[in-house]
């Protein structure tokens, strides 16, 4: 069945729209403001979860974020969502740059020894006569034949210009995005935007069964020594009690 097309909003309808979210304070009691302080939280945005393990640093996205929110300024959590889209695909167009790189190391790594020497060589009429190739026209070659045999071997470098490609235009989405939520300040509510809540850092794996990690107990107090016998007129003092004194490093002397 096709969609009916949506109702064509009047100049005098849109007028009065928005000229009713000017007049509009937003919530006034102390219960409508504690909701609407929970607006911008209803979805968190936590950095570990988008981090490469053993690749990326967890702060990395972060800060992305950080920036992005402080150049675009977001007043609701529609807009804050789409300003950590934009984040997200800054990351993505980095990640794809690393690959770049490590693609371009593999490609040279093919064309190498174990002693940094290669094992192709340019043809000798490149190199005959008076023609001078430096080290570094000479990697150029390497790189490129190693290319072309990645390229041969596998479609890797394809599916990069994809991946390469689709994060370009997921960041530039992600900021067309933002400007049309932002034409429409005049009819969306401004609601606070909060700082993500700072990761927690306990330990998710358990310990080790060979090096078990036990809670600290206190250690109970020594018994304090027994007081000296009182000296009896006329009498000889009576025996020293038998119960060993506690160690003097318990009770603080030497």
């Amino acid at each position: 069945m096709p969609r009916s097309k949506p109702k064509p909003v009047s100049d005098e309808q849109l007028a009065a729209n928005r000229a009713n979210a000017a007049r509009s304070t937003g919530p006034r009691s102390p219960e409508g403001k504690a909701r609407a302080a929970q607006n911008a939280r209803k979805h968190g945005f936590t950095a570990s979860t988008f981090a490469v393990v053993r690749l990326e640093d967890i702060n990395e996205i972060a800060h992305l974020r950080d920036d992005a929110v402080a150049v675009y300024q977001p007043v609701n959590s529609q807009e804050l969502f789409a300003v950590e889209r934009i984040a997200l695909a800054q990351q993505s167009m980095l990640r794809a740059a690393r690959l770049e790189s490590g693609l371009f190391t593999t490609s040279l790594n093919e064309t190498l020894d174990q002693k940094d020497r290669p094992m192709v060589f340019l043809a000798p009429d490149m190199v005959g006569g008076d023609t001078e190739v430096t080290r570094q026209q000479n990697r150029n070659y390497l790189l490129a034949e190693g290319f072309t045999l990645a390229a041969k071997a596998s479609n890797v470098w394809s599916l990069f210009l994809r991946y390469q490609a689709q994060a370009e235009r997921q960041y530039r989405r992600a900021i067309e995005e933002f400007d049309r939520l932002k034409a429409l300040r005049p009819e969306l509510p401004i609601e606070p935007i909060f700082d993500p809540q700072p990761e927690p850092t306990e330990p998710t794996c358990p310990s080790s069964e060979t090096n078990p990690m036990f809670p600290e107990t206190a250690m109970p107090a020594p018994d304090p020594p027994a007081p000296p016998p009182e000296p009896a007129t006329g009498h000889r003092p009576p025996a020293t009690s038998h119960r060993p004194l506690a160690p003097a490093y318990y009770t603080g002397k030497t």
